[in-house]
């Protein structure tokens, strides 16, 4: 049967303290196994405009921690934290503090970036993608340190720390998850992550119809035989997550499913097969994720906010199962 099923949110605003603290608890109502934000730092504006990302108006430090704090078995993380924004050092003694005061709840989601307009907008220098993949495995060299036995001494291109312990440690798992979807990165993943987010080969630095295409049914193949090079013997033991960003849960998604086949140049067959979408009845929708995780070992989705009340009923039947 395969791994069992697990679930998220993905939520990127919230209008108010009160807003977010709702939303942390029903997504933990509704069965939900985390709440996840993202990592990106630009308001309304022709920068983030040009990227055709949305706007996420919460930091994802402090929201994932008080999402922690006004829940009770709610997992949190971000999918995921872009290395290139944080100080390492900060990044990592943050992110195993929330580990701590939510005891055990973290789940650690790291990239090496993508969003090009966004470092141009906020004067970031946006390196070749084999640059910031290798400072992406800097830093998880350094979160390894920081978190095992004795000095976190680290001496590598990114990072060099000396004469100090990690603290605090993970309470319980803490699961590393890399996301991205080009072959360096996913070899990383299978070779480093306890969770391996597939995800767009953002190339092209923006969100569009590129991105969609460079995850198709045979793309994910391609993918997963990516992460398998990276994990070799530990393939097994990774949990395998996705994004499923176009979610449609109704018993005719004909006009959904046509509209965005002719946005990204699929057949309709071919776009209700792709692994970022899920088009149809709550029966059809738990047929197909079986599907998904007998041919690919996908068993860990994540719906945007947006979907997750009619998701809902998909979660209450697959979760644990």
């Amino acid at each position: 049967m395969g791994r069992p099923f697990r679930f998220a949110v993905q939520s990127f605003n919230a209008d108010s303290a009160l807003d977010w603290t709702e939303r942390a608890r029903r997504v933990e109502a509704l069965g939900y196994s985390a709440l996840h934000l993202a990592d990106h730092l630009l308001g309304p504006g022709p920068a983030i405009e040009k990227t055709n990302h949305p706007v996420q108006n919460l930091a994802a430090i402090p929201a994932m921690a008080h999402a922690a704090a006004v829940t009770s078995s709610l997992q949190v993380g971000c999918r995921v934290f872009c290395i290139d924004y944080h100080d390492p050092l900060v990044l990592i003694k943050s992110a195993m503090t929330l580990d701590m005061l939510s005891e055990g709840r973290l789940e650690l989601g790291l990239g090496a970036g993508w969003l090009q307009e966004e470092y141009a907008a906020a004067g970031m220098t946006f390196d070749p993608p084999a640059v910031r993949i290798d400072r992406l495995a800097d830093v998880i060299e350094g979160l390894k340190a920081f978190r095992g036995t004795g000095l976190a001494d680290v001496d590598n291109a990114t990072i060099r720390w000396h004469g100090f312990e990690g603290q605090p440690k993970p309470v319980g798992r803490a699961p590393l998850m890399i996301g991205g979807g080009s072959p360096r990165i996913l070899r990383l993943a299978g070779r480093e992550a306890d969770i391996v987010s597939l995800n767009f080969n953002n190339r092209a630095g923006v969100i569009g119809p590129d991105g969609v295409r460079s995850s198709s049914a045979d793309e994910t193949r391609r993918k997963l035989g990516w992460v398998r090079e990276g994990a070799g013997a530990r393939f097994d033991d990774l949990e395998i997550e996705i994004g499923a960003y176009f979610t449609f849960v109704m018993d005719d998604p004909s006009g959904p499913l046509a509209n965005m086949a002719q946005a990204f140049g699929f057949s309709e067959d071919e776009m209700r097969e792709h692994p970022h979408a899920l088009f149809g009845s709550v029966d059809t929708i738990c047929e197909e994720l079986e599907r998904r995780r007998e041919q690919f070992g996908i068993s860990y989705v994540t719906v945007g906010d947006a979907a997750m009340e009619a998701f809902a009923p998909v979660v209450a039947r697959l979760s644990g199962r």
